[in-house]
Parts: structure tokens; sequence; C-alpha cells
């Protein structure tokens, strides 16, 4: 919580994620691995304009032409099959409707999404988080990178691990931890790059306790 309150001090509530829809939530959390949310908000525009945030949309085009319509994304092709990976499970299992795959158990509902071919664990829990709202820490590079500089992990920390870490030390508040992230993200982008700038960063001054 001292991080947090450090960060929320410096930074402000971030309103994030930015989606008008599950849906749309869902397709953003698939587009924007391994590239940065401008990007994505492009590819997402050009859906939007296309009339394709919604399931019948998504499932009816052609993976090529989903692939061009997503090109700002990068890795557009990938990105194009991972999208109707998640839209051909929803159909197949639930009906195409999503309400029905997000009232799941949150257990029942990570481990389906991270049995969908494309969907690793952060994007899976991003879409327990801020698709499902529940309270599942999402751990992503720059959690990684800012817990270690500061001492908190070590180098060999996984995933599961750093998950653990917040689970454990924090109360299980679905807007905590949407705003925690958040914050960890911007963090990530302004001050701790691969090349920190550690003097203006809001933790300069936290360290393990």
């Amino acid at each position: 919580m001292e991080m947090f309150n450090l960060l929320y001090s410096a930074h402000g509530p971030q309103n994030w994620w930015p989606a008008e829809t599950e849906l749309e939530m869902m397709v953003g959390a698939i587009l924007t691995q391994n590239t940065n949310w401008n990007n994505v908000e492009k590819a997402i525009e050009n859906l939007r304009i296309g009339n394709l945030l919604s399931i019948a949309g998504l499932r009816d085009i052609p993976v090529s032409v989903l692939a061009e319509y997503i090109r700002p994304a990068g890795y557009y092709n990938i990105k194009a099959r991972r999208l109707k990976n998640l839209i051909d499970r929803i159909e197949g299992a639930h009906n195409g409707d999503i309400d029905t795959l997000l009232s799941l158990d949150t257990d029942t509902l990570r481990a389906e999404l991270l049995s969908v071919p494309g969907i690793g664990r952060e994007t899976a829990d991003s879409i327990v988080l801020y698709g499902a709202g529940r309270p599942l820490f999402v751990i992503d590079t720059y959690t990684y990178r800012i817990l270690a500089r500061h001492g908190i992990i070590h180098e060999e920390a996984g995933y599961d691990e750093l998950q653990s870490l917040f689970m454990d030390n924090l109360p299980h508040d679905v807007e905590l931890f949407k705003e925690f992230h958040a914050l960890i993200v911007k963090t990530g982008k302004l001050y701790c790059k691969k090349r920190p700038n550690c003097p203006v960063c809001p933790l300069d001054t936290f360290s393990r306790p």
C-alpha cells in the first residue's frame, strides 16, 4: 500500500481500462500484446468503423481481412488468429454470450481463457480483472522490472510468485487492483525504462521493508 499511495499521489486516478464494452476490452487485451496502446487504439477504431466490434462481426469476417483491420497493432496475422480463437471459444462453449463466459467463477474463467491458443497469463488475468471485475492482480514486464530494481523480488521470480506477492499483501479490491496495475504501467513507461530515470520517479525513496 505504501507503493500504491506514492504512485497515486504522484499520478492520480488512471481510469483504466478504456473500453466501451466487455468485448472491446477483451479485444484490446489481445491487441496490446507486444505493442503500445496508441497502436491498439488505432486498430480498435478500424474495427469500430468497420462495425466489427461484435461477436457476429468478428466471427464472420475472414481472418485475412481481420488482419488488415488490426494492422496498426502489429503482429496482425498472429493477433487476428488469436481473436478468432477467442471468438470461436465464446461461440462454441457459450453460444456467443460473453456474459455467460464472464459469469464463470474466477478459477474456471481463468483456466478457460488460458486454454484458448494465444492467450497467456497476463492477457487472461487482464480479462478476469477488467472484463469480469474479479480481484486478480495483473503482472506485466513493468511490474517485474520495478519490483526487481527495488529489491522486492529476486531476478528469477516468475509470474505466479509476483502475483502472489500482491494478492497476499493487499485487500482483494477490484478497483484497487485496477488502479495499482495502471499506475505501475504508467511508472514503467515514464521512469522505469530499460535505462531508468530514478531521481524523478515517485518510487525513488521506496525500498524493501
